[in-house]
């Protein structure tokens, strides 16, 4: 059983080996370029007090293409379910192939978990091997950029990835076994992918600990960092050193912990001042922010919990699967 269902999808599986094949061969070009250029960056600062500079150029040069490769590894567990997973027991049905299994010594559960196996099994291969290389080359870049917590690059390094393209692998099946049809289930198969890619990071994932609340001083280099200031003292974009996920942020506070947004000096620096000397006189106010933020080593805390809810969806959705397979289904 598990060599026809090897003979059935071998098409798609090589496929998605060879392109995998492409990608690890361009990511082992870029990163031995990205690992090169940052020992060569150390060097030339080595005895400086500072490599802040060189450094952020590096990172720089490379981004663009590190977070292109974030965004295909990011898509490839849903592509994966869409092209794998939904047309792997629907042409059957479509077609009327699913009898002649059936009415061999093979039961309906026997084919069915040779079929969720190998292509689980296939999916999280491919899935993990990208995820591997990408890692690895995307190693230094991520370094200097201290934000791992990051969306993109949460979801598409270390262990991760591994879980999504587990549970988008059944979730096409499953859904392809009850819509019966392969291009609705390839639809229905991506929204409902593309839906939980948003729902966890914002919704669920801040979530798995319980987030801790400090107070942060805003100097003139943070204040110069940030994305967004309004103008009644609302921020955004705040980046802590240390690289912690930064949950929920307060609106500018002065240190007796009052907003700062409709006082005389605030408004002051925000109309008399350029944007290049705004951070210095917001900073001259003692101002901070209450945050709320989950600290950078809960990091792998974080991968393992996302990993192992993908794990377990994908173990509840594959049970679905079963169960309907015993039902009436011709």
């Amino acid at each position: 059983m598990i060599w026809l269902t090897w003979r059935q999808s071998r098409v798609q599986a090589l496929v998605g080996l060879g392109a995998l094949a492409l990608l690890a061969i361009y990511l082992l070009v870029l990163g031995n370029q990205i690992h090169g250029a940052y020992d060569d960056t150390l060097t030339h600062c080595a005895g400086r007090d500072s490599c802040s500079s060189q450094l952020g150029t590096f990172a720089d040069k490379y981004i663009l293409q590190v977070d292109l490769f974030g965004y295909l590894l990011l898509a490839a567990p849903g592509a994966i379910g869409i092209f794998w997973g939904a047309p792997l027991i629907t042409r059957e049905l479509e077609s009327g192939t699913h009898r002649l299994v059936w009415n061999q010594s093979v039961t309906r559960r026997q084919w069915l978990a040779a079929k969720l196996g190998l292509g689980t099994l296939l999916g999280v291969v491919v899935a993990g091997l990208f995820s591997l290389a990408l890692t690895w080359a995307s190693g230094p870049v991520d370094a200097v950029l201290n934000n791992r917590f990051e969306p993109l690059l949460f979801s598409s390094r270390n262990i991760a990835p591994l879980g999504y393209a587990a549970f988008a692998f059944v979730l096409g099946t499953t859904l392809g076994l009850f819509i019966r049809r392969t291009v609705p289930a390839m639809s229905v198969t991506l929204v409902a992918f593309v839906v939980l890619q948003i729902v966890m990071p914002t919704v669920v994932r801040p979530h798995y600990v319980t987030p801790v609340r400090t107070s942060v001083p805003l100097t003139a280099e943070l204040v110069g960092r940030l994305t967004k200031i309004g103008t009644y003292g609302e921020i955004g974009g705040l980046r802590v050193p240390g690289g912690p996920w930064v949950v929920k942020t307060s609106p500018m506070l002065d240190s007796t912990g009052r907003e700062v947004g409709h006082t005389e000096w605030f408004q002051d620096c925000m109309d008399n001042h350029s944007m290049a000397d705004l951070p210095a006189c917001l900073a001259k106010g003692n101002i901070h922010v209450d945050v709320s933020e989950q600290p950078a080593g809960r990091y792998w805390t974080f991968q393992r919990y996302e990993t192992g809810i993908f794990a377990v969806l994908a173990a509840l959705v594959a049970g679905l699967c079963f169960w309907r397979i015993r039902g009436r289904l011709t």
